[in-house]
């Protein structure tokens, strides 16, 4: 066994010890989770986004807005601006430089950002995530935080599974979605102000002069 496993294994043994301990529990965990979104209106969160997948191996970062019922902005801007919203009826995919904006209905999007609306108390997890358990074999971002895997309901076509690592305080620090074709997608999140007033003007775009629309089905 190289250095490496043995170090994941330790860190694996010391985070399952920490829970046993502290009487941790997966139901628990699941509703103290549910309880701790379903009570926010809005929440405001950094964030970075790593895919992996296809020979690509690409990080983003930016700023996270959701507000009650399902509006959400993700305002990218590093490395490029880029700006993915919903106001809850349409969801706008928008790169400056590209001089683009794509509108696609939310009842016909098909896109792994849309079922993080459960930040808001969107979904019951042990409904929504299909065998959810404990991911011992994931070591967690920060000490103290536990990882659940599972597999969405209505995503188990496309995707393998989900990790969700949560904090002490009930907050989702992590998901990762791994999907049928192998590639991986990881949010990490930080700095959440939760229950902020946000404007729901923050959640509407309108394309700039010079900027085509188009119509799409899909979301890119």
């Amino acid at each position: 066994m190289n250095a490496k496993r043995l170090s994941q294994l330790i860190v694996v043994g010391l985070c399952l010890a920490q829970a046993r301990a502290a009487g941790v529990d997966l139901h628990g965990v699941a509703q103290a989770v549910d309880r701790h979104y379903d009570h926010l209106r809005t929440l405001q969160v950094e964030f970075t986004e790593t895919y992996r997948g296809a020979g690509m191996d690409r990080t983003e970062s930016g700023t996270l807005w959701l507000k009650k019922p399902g509006k959400m902005r993700w305002e990218y801007r590093s490395p490029r601006d880029k700006l993915f919203l919903s106001d809850g009826k349409d969801a706008w995919f928008y790169v400056p430089s590209d001089k683009q904006a794509r509108k696609t209905p939310m009842r016909k999007l098909d896109d792994l950002r849309s079922p993080l609306g459960f930040l808001l108390g969107k979904t019951h997890l042990e409904k929504e995530l299909q065998g959810l358990g404990f991911a011992p074999d994931i070591a967690p971002l920060d000490p103290g935080n536990v990882v659940l895997r599972g597999v969405p309901r209505r995503l188990g076509d496309r995707i393998t599974q989900v990790l969700l690592e949560v904090t002490p305080e009930n907050r989702i620090r992590r998901v990762q979605i791994d999907d049928v074709d192998g590639s991986t997608t990881e949010y990490q999140f930080r700095q959440p102000k939760e229950g902020v007033a946000i404007a729901d003007t923050v959640f509407q775009f309108a394309p700039p002069p010079g900027v085509e629309t188009i119509e799409a089905d899909v979301a890119p």
